[in-house]
């Protein structure tokens, strides 16, 4: 990256003049590169020679000019930079000189990570003995394999907008793992075992709904949420959910068949909906393949030879089997403090315990594998069944045995998540418990207006309303899709280009993914067809924009063969150039951070530079050379927001 390459020159000319002032001790080594918000104090601007003041025993301004004349002696970092300031009381100001990273950085950088001048900035790090912790981490791990679980959903009614925040946060984190090089498999964990399916199956027996449903999902959301009420009239049929919790986890009998094939056919569903979103999965785990393959068992047996497992003997607690917390805080009452279940009295296993085995499995631990079979053409499954040896087997036999596993589950997940971290450390497994990396994410609520429209009295006035599965509440993917559709269709100008269901779908997975991880996302209809600001659509525009600029440029755009000479820059040319540099830095940082609001804000920041541009600076109007470096930056444009698009899940547009 050209911040990366700018910085280790930065700190080898440190070094040098560290060296040169007999100093003793190790030389400081961490330097703060920023990005000035005016254009006027350049590129890049550094206070590494204030921060150095103390240790030179030297003024600020004294230590940048012995800086200064080490980056001019060594050719201005490789001739990327085309002047540098020091300005009191001790800034460091670098100016590119645009050609040579025009030459070094522009369409074919962001894909070739190591192309050009990047190899040369390795190659200082490797020879700076402090250094090794400013490589970036996603080029560290990029040989190795990164298993990433998300969806993740119930399989006992239709997903709704809650679940599709997750799916395209992990889906996003796939395509930003793999453009930056790593190995990755993609899960969607199947709890086929839980209280949730029971309580459909349940639901199913003892309902009545004389109601026409397009789809299966639809008619167990309305029995799983009718059910949840009649356990308040009869309580009894709480003890039939324990019933068919025993006998679909024990299989091989009528409920447990009843359940596989009531799963099943929701999780095609939810598969099929969310290809829709152009998400897809490498492997289908079921709880029940964890369960009936040895694995908990194995696990349990592992467990029991450390300390932190054990079998109470009174209280609360007496019989089942606790994962004790490492270092609980007895004055403490929140979950935190408490220890974790993972055997109930009855014998049920909790969500927990099939987790810990499961990430045994991920990591490569449990020397024992899952059997498979294909589940779409693209797509496999683990089975228990008995026609499993097919063939699949052995076409199957690479999953899992990854080095790094990032689970994408809400906030309200993060204390069980801790809890598996811990299972692993306290089998010594540290290397595998500090791979496993938990991204957080706030739930999705309704806004009042949208709670309204589903029939919730929102009279107390809260800013937000939760949805909720037991109640039947909530905004289902399929009428989401349907009523954005239909906003859509109604607003837009023209229906050349995308369908108005293909922008919608942009639309929503990019509302989805704008916000902060941690951010608690309140949907609002009226904002997630917003056309304007920074929404999918304007994306999708901006790069249609460039589309039909670069399509007028014809012969203009066919006659550069290469980096046309860069005048000197407008204001709107400098900001679009000095944007689209950021975009190797912005992308390593959503690699490392897992985090693709980051994505979001430097495509919403693009495309309205771009826009300003389009206004400030008429493209195919002026002299030949004016007019060849504006077809070539729209074009540098156009690759750039089309990548960022493409690692959001987006469609790049020919029009619109």
């Amino acid at each position: 990256m050209l911040k990366e390459t700018i910085i280790a020159h930065l700190q080898d000319a440190v070094r040098q003049c560290w060296e040169e002032s007999g100093i003793a001790g190790d030389c400081p080594q961490e330097i703060m590169l920023e990005q000035p918000a005016h254009a006027e104090h350049g590129e890049y601007s550094t206070n590494a020679a204030m921060k150095l003041a103390k240790a030179f025993r030297q003024p600020p301004v004294a230590i940048a000019n012995r800086i200064k004349a080490k980056l001019e002696a060594s050719g201005y970092i490789e001739g990327l930079i085309g002047r540098i300031e020091v300005v009191a009381p001790g800034f460091l100001n670098l100016y590119l000189n645009w050609s040579t990273w025009a030459e070094h950085y522009a369409a074919s950088a962001a894909c070739q990570p190591q192309f050009g001048l990047e190899s040369r900035a390795l190659e200082l790090k490797s020879s700076l003995s402090a250094q090794a912790a400013m490589i970036d981490p996603s080029k560290s791990r990029a040989s190795k394999k990164v298993l990433i679980e998300h969806t993740s959903i119930n399989p006992n009614k239709s997903a709704h907008i809650g679940h599709l925040r997750n799916s395209c946060i992990g889906d996003t984190l796939v395509r930003l793992l793999r453009k930056t090089g790593h190995q990755v498999e993609v899960h969607n964990y199947i709890d086929d075992l839980g209280n949730q399916l029971a309580d459909t199956l349940v639901g199913i027996q003892h309902t009545e709904i004389q109601e026409a449903h397009d789809r299966f999902g639809d008619f167990c959301w309305d029995v799983y949420a009718m059910i949840n009420k009649k356990y308040a009239s009869e309580p009894e049929l709480q003890s039939e959910r324990t019933r068919v919790l025993h006998a679909i986890e024990a299989g091989d009998n009528n409920t447990a068949w009843m359940g596989t094939l009531v799963a099943e056919r929701i999780v095609r569903e939810h598969v099929e909906e969310m290809g829709h979103f152009g998400i897809n999965y490498d492997l289908l785990v079921w709880e029940s393949s964890i369960v009936r393959e040895g694995f908990w068992a194995k696990a349990f047996e592992l467990l029991r030879q450390t300390d932190v497992f054990q079998q109470e003997q009174e209280g609360r607690l007496a019989g089942c089997w606790v994962l004790k917390q490492a270092a609980a805080d007895e004055t403490e009452e929140s979950e935190h403090s408490q220890d974790k279940v993972l055997v109930r009295s009855n014998g049920i296993l909790t969500y927990t315990a099939k987790d810990i085995a499961y990430h045994l499995w991920k990591f490569g631990l449990l020397e024992q594998d899952f059997s498979y079979k294909p589940f779409t053409e693209e797509l496999w499954t683990t089975t228990t069944q008995a026609a499993k040896k097919e063939g699949a087997q052995g076409a199957a036999s690479a999953f899992g045995q990854a080095d790094m596993v990032i689970n994408v589950i809400d906030y309200r997940q993060q204390y069980p998540q801790l809890m598996v971290k811990q299972a692993l450390e306290a089998l010594g497994y540290q290397k595998q418990a500090d791979a496993l990396h938990h991204v957080s994410y706030g739930v999705v609520s309704l806004s009042p207006k949208a709670a309204a429209e589903l029939g919730i009295d929102t009279s107390d006035g809260k800013a937000s309303y939760a949805m909720s599965g037991r109640q039947g509440i909530g905004i289902k993917i399929k009428e989401l899709i349907n009523r954005v559709e239909q906003v859509i269709d109604e607003v837009r100008p023209s229906k050349e280009g995308l369908s108005s269901r293909e922008i919608a779908i942009a639309s929503i997975r990019y509302y989805l993914l704008r916000f902060n991880l941690q951010t608690e996302v309140v949907f609002d209809l009226d904002q997630a067809t917003e056309i304007s600001g920074n929404t999918g659509v304007y994306l999708l525009y901006a790069y249609a924009r460039a589309n039909r600029v670069l399509n007028k440029a014809g012969a203009e755009l066919a006659a550069l063969g290469g980096t046309p000479d860069i005048p000197a820059l407008a204001p709107a040319e400098h900001s679009l150039l000095t944007h689209l540099s950021r975009w190797p830095e912005t992308l390593a940082l959503a690699s490392k951070e897992l985090s693709p609001n980051v994505l979001c804000q430097y495509a919403f920041e693009l495309a309205t530079t771009f826009s300003n541009f389009y206004a400030a600076c008429p493209i195919l109007k002026g002299n030949p050379d004016q007019v060849s470096f504006r077809v070539w930056l729209t074009a540098q444009m156009r690759h750039t927001l089309g990548e960022v698009l493409g690692i959001l899940g987006l469609p790049a547009p020919e029009s619109m």
